[in-house]
């Protein structure tokens, strides 16, 4: 009688087993089919479109002349503001929420609070960056008030991977380099922080390539032009961005201009796919298994 009950309990399981790997295969395959749709789409109107030309013209009121060069570099000046900013900060908060803070309610606190920050829409960190970096601090509507306004909505989303890279070194290592006479900074410095690189380097990137994406919503509150001539010569200077510039052709009610801001969607996304792929590389080239 036993026996026959097990038996019936495995037969049980194996068929919700086999229902649930069928629903996760529909979803994954309703999802691969509207992502590949969208590419045909983006591919079929925008390659027509893209050149060398394309990339190095400014901003035109003429498709044929309009270029993403703009853009693509307020981008680029962007991300050397935003990724040594971001970088910095969140690497040393996960440093010291994992190494020197004492686990209590507060610690807690901050904890649960930084994953939170990491799942809020982009568009609450660009009215916190409006009214801190554009008002209170005076900086206006420039390229350092919307590299910081970035350096916000990565900051959680580093500072939570370097947490989970920190965290995956060892105690007995570090355990193991104050018993031979190094000081608690000296083995962080040369220990953990090696061997949780690669960790914090992929998230960094991922983190990057999200500001890249998602830029368009808090950079429109902290001023980021729709059409810009020139390229930023300083922090203080006017700016606009890859997807700024993207969604500004999508708002022109000729046809042709959608094509042309498919073609800026490919340059995005090659920087975005390059991005992701060089951080796959670095998990996969320098992670250590303990």
């Amino acid at each position: 009688m036993t026996q026959q009950i097990n038996i019936s309990q495995i037969k049980g399981r194996v068929t919700r087993n086999k229902i649930y790997k069928g629903i996760f295969i529909l979803a994954i395959s309703l999802a691969m089919l509207a992502l590949a749709t969208l590419l045909y789409r983006i591919l079929s109107q925008g390659l027509g479109y893209l050149s060398i030309d394309f990339l190095k013209n400014y901003p035109a009121p003429y498709i044929e002349e309009a270029g993403i060069f703009a853009g693509l570099m307020g981008s680029v000046f962007m991300m050397c503001i935003t990724a040594p900013v971001s970088i910095i900060l969140g690497v040393s908060t996960a440093l010291y929420l994992e190494e020197y803070a004492t686990q209590n309610r507060f610690t807690r606190f901050i904890q649960v609070n930084v994953q939170n920050l990491a799942g809020i829409p982009s568009i609450v960190f660009g009215l916190l960056g409006l009214t801190l970096f554009v008002y209170l601090l005076a900086m206006g509507y420039t390229l350092i008030a919307g590299a910081l306004t970035m350096s916000l909505l990565v900051l959680p989303v580093i500072v939570v991977a370097s947490q989970e890279a920190i965290r995956s070194v060892p105690k007995e290592i570090r355990e193991a380099s104050i018993a031979m006479g190094a000081t608690k900074w000296q083995t962080i410095w040369r220990i953990v922080l090696p061997a949780s690189i690669p960790g914090i380097i992929t998230g960094a990137i991922l983190a990057l390539s999200r500001a890249i994406g998602e830029t368009a919503p808090p950079l429109i509150i902290v001023g980021a032009a729709a059409a810009i001539y020139t390229i930023p010569d300083s922090f203080l200077s006017k700016y606009t961005v890859m997807p700024i510039q993207i969604y500004s052709w999508t708002a022109r009610p000729q046809e042709e201009w959608q094509f042309v801001a498919a073609a800026g969607i490919i340059v995005l996304l090659a920087i975005l796919l390059c991005m992701n792929a060089v951080a796959v590389w670095i998990r996969n080239k320098f992670q250590k298994r303990y």
